[in-house]
């Protein structure tokens, strides 16, 4: 039986918003657990849908888990110094007062950039491999936007990314994280790693993995094959300012030829398929336009992905600009999630259900030409903001999203939250009365994640594009930090460096 230190640090950053993710934020719980230590860490990961959760589901009975913390900041601005720091410096306290372990395993995400580091997670693992020497196995679970950088590569044994996006694998990468971690249990430290890192960012949008190309290349995966450990593919987080910004492959194995000759032949395969990776995109307006036009015969919801203020990409779900073109367009039937404005759900519980409210709604976060959505409003109903998640991505989370409210004006229905949350669930329309299959059009604050649980339940698919923090289209970022020569999407411009 093997004495196994156990944790989680994540934050998916993007680093041209604001305000800054602090402290506070890691610690509060929304859509996900706060902040939590010890033997807390068992009790809140226990059947939920993170790669710890796989992770202690295959190991806990086989062995002694020492459990260290867990946090996530989710998506947004760049990690304060201070939350950086006392997180990584409780982490690695609890680590030291627990030693000797004989392995490690994390739930990181790949993309935390931080006011002192550039690569969060890579300061993070240099930190644990000085604490528990050369000879431990380090193994680390990686979201699927990770940037990959070579010191991650370097202080690890194995590296498993989940496989799909919407991510629908979280625990069961855990659960290989747990396999590969066992191999090594068995056989040490290996010899060989290789990272190869493409050379062109792949917009959020084209990095699905229920269409081509990215099915074809996670199918390719590997944990534990012959010679290798791992051969991972992470498609990156193009938002996070960093050199080694974009997709990688990676590969751990026994032998350093192993470990090239795998990660070179699946990089072979991603860099010839680079033209392939696309999805159309509307303005708001013709995509309505098109919306209300389908929705005439339809027998199912059109679904309009508003995909530049998903916070599941650091923006604020806030933006105004698919819900103006709804109401200038007179929409019927539309449901809008989930949309985030504190001060508007505290006006509607302080109004009460049937009454009006007359507000700004939104708009206040920028980017530049999104502005508050002033009009008349129903209430047509509140919530609490506290219920359990029921989908593919995140179900059986126990979530508080504080107060809600359904606010309505025409035909135009509003769920609106006062922390944010992706729309990658259907509870929180549920839990204010809105069953979204039953809706013509659902406008929802998501890029990817949405389609496990509302494009089969959808007649067609949109991908709209209004203002919005999150840019699908990274050729607009103001890059400092990228190394020169990438090309700022698939086919696209060569970044130049920051002039």
């Amino acid at each position: 039986m093997a004495r196994i230190a156990v944790g989680g640090f994540q934050h998916e950053t993007n680093c041209f918003v604001t305000p800054k993710t602090d402290f506070a934020y890691f610690a509060s719980h929304r859509d996900r657990p706060p902040l939590v230590r010890g033997d807390e860490v068992l009790t809140w990961f226990r059947d939920i849908s993170f790669g710890l959760s796989g992770f202690l589901k295959r190991m806990s009975g086989a062995h002694e888990i020492v459990p260290l913390l867990w946090t996530s900041g989710g998506a947004g601005g760049l990690v304060t110094a201070d939350a950086f720091e006392r997180i990584a410096g409780e982490m690695i306290g609890r680590l030291s007062a627990a030693l000797p372990v004989d392995a490690v395993y994390l739930d990181l995400h790949g993309a935390m950039v931080t006011e002192p580091f550039e690569d969060g997670e890579g300061e993070l693992l240099r930190r644990v491999r000085a604490t528990v020497g050369e000879n431990v196995p380090v193994v680390i679970s990686l979201d699927y936007h990770a940037n990959v950088t070579p010191q991650m590569v370097e202080t690890t044994d194995a590296l498993l990314a989940y496989r799909t996006y919407p991510h629908i694998d979280r625990a069961e990468t855990g659960d290989y994280a747990a396999q590969a971690l066992s191999l090594l249990l068995a056989r040490g430290r290996p010899k060989g790693r290789a990272l190869r890192k493409l050379p062109f960012l792949i917009p959020l949008n084209d990095q699905c993995t229920m269409v081509e190309p990215s099915r074809s290349v996670v199918d390719r995966t590997i944990v534990g094959e012959g010679e290798v450990i791992n051969l991972s593919y992470l498609a990156g987080f193009p938002p996070s300012d960093l050199y080694w910004c974009g997709p990688a492959v990676i590969a751990h194995a026994w032998t350093q030829e192993a470990a090239d000759r795998a990660a070179d032949s699946m990089a072979r395969e991603i860099a010839l398929r680079e033209s392939e990776f696309a999805v159309p995109m509307l303005t708001p307006e013709d995509g309505v336009r098109q919306a209300m036009q389908l929705a005439r015969t339809a027998s199912k919801p059109i679904v309009l992905a508003d995909t530049q203020d998903n916070p599941g990409c650091g923006s604020t779900a806030d933006t105004t600009g698919v819900l103006e073109a709804l109401v200038a367009l007179k929409a019927e039937g539309a449901a809008v999630g989930y949309f985030c404005d504190a001060d508007a759900a505290k006006a509607a519980h302080a109004a009460g259900e049937g009454r009006d409210i007359t507000i700004a709604l939104g708009g206040r976060s920028g980017p530049e030409g999104v502005k508050p959505f002033h009009g008349t409003f129903r209430v047509a109903r509140l919530g609490s903001g506290k219920m359990t998640t029921t989908g593919q991505v995140s179900g059986g989370r126990d979530v508080d999203l504080g107060p809600m409210a359904l606010l309505t004006i025409g035909g135009v229905s509003i769920a609106v939250t006062t922390k944010r949350m992706q729309a990658h669930d259907q509870a929180p329309f549920q839990h204010l009365g809105i069953e979204p299959r039953d809706q013509k059009i659902l406008v929802l604050k998501s890029t990817c994640h949405f389609r496990a649980e509302f494009e089969p339940i959808a007649e067609k698919v949109i991908v709209v594009i209004a203002p919005g923090h999150y840019l699908a289209d990274p050729s607009h970022y103001p890059f400092k930090k990228l190394r020169p020569g990438v090309r700022l999407r698939p086919l696209g411009p060569d970044f130049v460096g920051a002039g």
